[in-house]
């Protein structure tokens, strides 16, 4: 696991916030969207939506029965929401066309971040988040948006141990740009990727003395899972993933890094994104034993060897059912779509296709079954109110409902589901939906 460094980069304190009680939020719980959370906190059940109903005596009717329904769905699980334009437009092209345009439509790039060419990227972290959340806000892509927060916590790296603000920032452009491409590809992207070089420390790691971080959580949490390697593959797979460095800058910059002992020190400065770079000298020169082949292996070499095995086409599949179609995947369904993600080569465009036209997808017991992470669930809102202008709060509040941009608590990244909710996060939900609306109403 990543250990978490001290954070060089001074930040801003979030804004006093109004407080309610908690009995005010378990009251207002059923009118924020978050029922479901509310009825776990005070003991009281939820009937499954997919169970008939004996009381009336009637055949129960899926939610989703209808096409007009399954698109609205669609577009829940897929956007940040849709304004009324945005679903018009949705149920004239019906359910499979808006499931195309969302996987052919390219993304909006987000404006550039002047702060990123900071000598250092020593720039508050504040500064990048609300830069992002500023994007989702304003996206005409959000399908894009959503599928770059997925993978910001699927290949996942914290702010604090890269310690270059800059490199974050590089980060979030490369997993918006390669969201749904094929991932042999992107996983070369990810271990190339500066920030991540840093976090799990792959750019410290030599043929002579491998650090076995990356090369570990590379098969467990972002390909294969665990029980799929063994430990000896971690040990042999790290010698090959050694020689990565972080990329040299243009140019460098005497920063004052402490204004009352004058210390100063020279930091670098980017013009350009780039990976890293590979030093030859710094690789393994032998042979390996990784997954079942013996002989030399560079990080393609690794890539494609973890690409072979029947595990990873399950893995990724499970990780993308459980966020957009329900927090326990059947085995079967997961087979389904895993076999037809391997044949085309790992492509993720078709998989996402794939999962969006599943009956499991549109089947009454998905319907309002996911929980929404806390920056879904605020940015939907601020969406919801036309209030663009709600980055600021937004940025404020993710800390206490548990998610807070480029800063996730481990290397595993984030929860997903029922795990976002306790009686101190419901609390929160229910403050920044008071504060949404009153700042909301001042900026209409």
């Amino acid at each position: 696991m990543a250990l978490r460094s001290p954070d060089p980069i001074v930040e801003t304190a979030p804004p006093a916030r109004r407080r309610i009680t908690r009995r005010q939020a378990l009251a207002a719980a059923v009118a924020t969207g978050i029922g479901v959370g509310a009825a776990r906190l005070v003991g009281g059940t939820i009937q499954n939506i997919s169970r008939s109903s004996s009381a009336t005596g009637t055949d129960w009717v899926s939610p989703l029965g209808r096409e007009s329904a399954q698109v609205m769905h669609l577009l829940r699980r897929t956007t940040f929401g849709y304004t009324p334009a945005q679903l018009d437009t949705a149920l004239s092209d019906g359910y499979t066309k808006t499931v195309d345009r969302l996987l052919e439509t390219k993304p909006q790039e987000p404006p550039a971040l002047t702060a990123a060419s900071v000598p250092g990227g020593r720039f508050a972290v504040q500064q990048l988040q609300q830069w992002w959340v500023d994007h989702m806000l304003t996206s005409a892509t959000p399908f894009a948006e959503r599928m770059t927060l997925f993978w910001h916590g699927h290949f996942t790296s914290d702010y604090r141990k890269a310690a270059d603000n800059t490199f974050m920032y590089w980060q979030n452009l490369t997993w918006r740009r390669m969201a749904l491409t094929n991932l042999r590809s992107m996983l070369m992207e990810v271990t190339t990727d500066p920030a991540m070089l840093r976090y799990l420390d792959l750019a410290t790691s030599t043929g002579a003395n491998p650090n076995e971080n990356y090369s570990r959580e590379l098969m467990e949490l972002f390909t294969m899972g665990a029980g799929n390697y063994t430990e000896e593959d971690v040990r042999q797979s790290a010698k090959a993933l050694a020689g990565w460095q972080i990329p040299p800058p243009d140019s460098t910059a005497t920063v004052t890094v402490d204004q009352a002992k004058m210390v100063t020190r020279k930091l670098p400065v980017y013009s350009t994104q780039r990976p890293g770079v590979f030093n030859q000298r710094r690789a393994y020169k032998g042979t390996v034993t990784f997954l079942g082949h013996t002989g030399p292996l560079d990080t393609q070499g690794v890539i494609d060897r973890i690409l072979a095995q029947q595990a990873t086409a399950s893995f990724i599949a499970s990780r993308v059912a459980e966020h957009f179609v329900t927090s326990q995947p059947a085995a079967s369904y997961i087979s389904r779509l895993a076999d037809p993600f391997r044949r085309s080569k790992y492509d993720m465009k078709a998989l996402m296709h794939a999962v969006f036209t599943s009956p499991e997808f549109t089947a009454g017991g998905s319907y309002r079954a996911l929980l929404k992470s806390p920056t879904e669930f605020m940015v939907h809102g601020a969406r919801a109110l036309g209030a663009h202008g709600l980055g600021k709060l937004i940025v404020a509040s993710g800390s206490g409902m548990g998610q807070s941009l480029f800063d996730p608590p481990d290397v595993s990244g984030w929860p997903n589901n029922a795990a976002w909710i306790s009686s101190n996060t419901v609390v929160e939900r229910v403050n920044f939906v008071t504060l949404a609306l009153g700042q909301a109403k001042g900026s209409l």
